[in-house]
């Protein structure tokens, strides 16, 4: 489980080699991103079929690589061709789960209290 740092949560729009490892997404946040990849915060990365994201996390003692593929569906990602767009830790929380963190909806509400 990942403890959210109080650093931020970036998803790198685009898509990324899902073949890179931490070192190769790490060199990707400090020279395109122009973030330090040491600093705390969150990036999530996700590859070309929308289905598998990869998130980097150094928590101050070392860095961590997590992966998630999803069963059925893809990602919701932002449209934008190159960078970093900030989300919040909810927003994550909605994407991980394969709902669109954009705009969630309630699937089902009751009519009635009884």
């Amino acid at each position: 489980m990942i403890a959210i740092p109080s650093g931020r949560v970036w998803i790198a729009t685009g898509h990324t080699d899902m073949r890179c490892g931490m070192q190769s997404l790490a060199l990707k946040i400090q020279e395109s991103f122009k973030r330090d990849p040491h600093g705390g915060d969150l990036y999530i990365f996700r590859g070309r079929r929308g289905d598998l994201v990869k998130i980097l996390w150094h928590d101050g003692l070392g860095t961590s690589l997590y992966a998630k593929r999803l069963d059925r569906g893809k990602f919701i990602w932002p449209s934008a061709a190159g960078g970093v767009v900030s989300i919040s830790a909810a927003q994550m929380a909605y994407m991980l789960e394969g709902i669109d963190w954009r705009n969630p909806q309630l699937t089902w509400r009751p009519q009635s209290a009884g």
